[in-house]
């Protein structure tokens, strides 16, 4: 068993109707994206044509700050807000998607943009699954 159901085994009410497994693949789909994406950023700021890749950093920066974020709303149940929690669902899966967009033509080259765009893709999906759940 991993920490995030650890510790959504911990929390003392009910979590409600939400899903579940669906939380906890986006919980983790967040904090996996947002490390992807910092690393990401960090190998091609070491690239040799850094200009090239200024949009695919900034949007690796932007990603990262916005899954990090998403991650730490979800895994706060007390006072739940489902309107609050659908609305940052849905820019976590813009941001991703825009951040996969930027990675993807740099992805033939760049190792890091190939793993950053599949995180992405992933982080997306699992957002939007989860917004799809939410009454």
């Amino acid at each position: 068993m991993d920490n995030v159901s650890l510790m959504l085994d911990t929390y003392p009410r009910d979590l409600g109707t939400i899903d579940r497994e669906k939380l906890i693949e986006c919980i983790q789909a967040c904090f996996e994206c947002a490390q992807v994406c910092t690393a990401c950023a960090d190998a091609c700021l070491s690239e040799d044509h850094l200009p090239n890749l200024t949009k695919c950093i900034r949007a690796c920066l932007d990603c990262s700050d916005i899954c990090s974020s998403v991650g730490n709303v979800l895994s706060r149940h007390t006072a739940y807000d489902a309107n609050l929690v659908r609305a940052v669902l849905l820019a976590c899966e813009a941001v991703c998607r825009a951040c996969a967009k930027a990675c993807k033509p740099h992805a033939r080259h760049h190792e890091q943009c190939r793993i950053c765009f599949e995180a992405c893709r992933r982080c997306a999906a699992a957002c939007r699954e989860l917004a799809a759940t939410l009454g």
